[in-house]
């Protein structure tokens, strides 16, 4: 828990966590059914993060669930498979759209249907259920799109009649430790897309990590101009 975040809004994800770090421990006995009942209650009626804090403050987290976490990662892809059910499982569009995003947990299965409509599912700041997953997409003259973030395996495997699944971000080796995401389904005079696409604050990070190296670059130049020789040598004082 980030104990310097203690007003930031909770989401339905980190409620679910705190929830299973707490069935595990009544598993183990380390809470009664009294106990549990009260603090499972107050887990659903958190708002914040400030209010989930104390709830596990004195419980281990379970080996399959981190524990709830700030919408800033550490970097790591360990905290984000968190194991549990997920926070939302399907999305349908009948001549609409519906779409998934920021801190959201990605089941092991999630089933998008659009039919004169479209869906986006955006993973690039969301948890992962399991560190395999699969979307399974039905685009009938209607469209889909999954955006997910470097570092993720990508594979394909949709079937297209008049219409496609994107393949161009398949073959992209994984990080070490990073979540498979197999995108499969059926598109019927309709299409998937696949992305490959960074945060907004990722862009940024790296975008002042480049001015920072040409800055550097240009004080380096600077310096060698600076130690070069002025003037006459000591063979010119005649």
């Amino acid at each position: 828990m980030t104990d310097d975040l203690p007003e930031l809004r909770a989401s339905d994800a980190d409620r679910e966590r705190v929830a299973e770090i707490l069935r595990d421990a009544v598993a183990e006995g380390r809470l009664d059914m009294e106990e549990f009942e009260e603090r499972l209650d107050a887990t659903y009626k958190a708002r914040t993060y400030g209010e989930l804090a104390p709830i596990t403050r004195d419980l281990p987290a379970s080996p399959a669930v981190s524990m709830v976490k700030g919408p800033v990662a550490d970097g790591s892809w360990r905290g984000r498979i968190v194991g549990g059910e997920g926070s939302s499982t399907w999305g349908v569009a009948v001549m609409s759209g519906f779409e998934r995003k920021g801190r959201w947990t990605v089941p092991r299965r999630f089933t998008g249907f659009a039919f004169w409509g479209g869906g986006e599912l955006d993973l690039r700041e969301a948890d992962f259920a399991d560190g395999e997953v699969v979307i399974n997409c039905v685009a009938i003259m209607g469209g889909m799109n999954v955006i997910v973030p470097p570092g993720v395996e990508v594979v394909v495997r949709g079937i297209g009649v008049m219409g496609g699944f994107d393949h161009r971000e398949e073959g992209v080796p994984g990080d070490p430790g990073a979540p498979r995401v197999i995108v499969t389904g059926f598109a019927f005079w309709g299409g998937v897309g696949v992305e490959r696409k960074a945060t907004k604050a990722e862009r940024q990070r790296l975008r002042e990590e480049r001015r920072r190296e040409k800055l550097e670059g240009k004080g380096q130049r600077r310096g060698l101009h600076g130690h070069g020789f002025h003037g006459r040598g000591p063979a010119d004082d005649s």
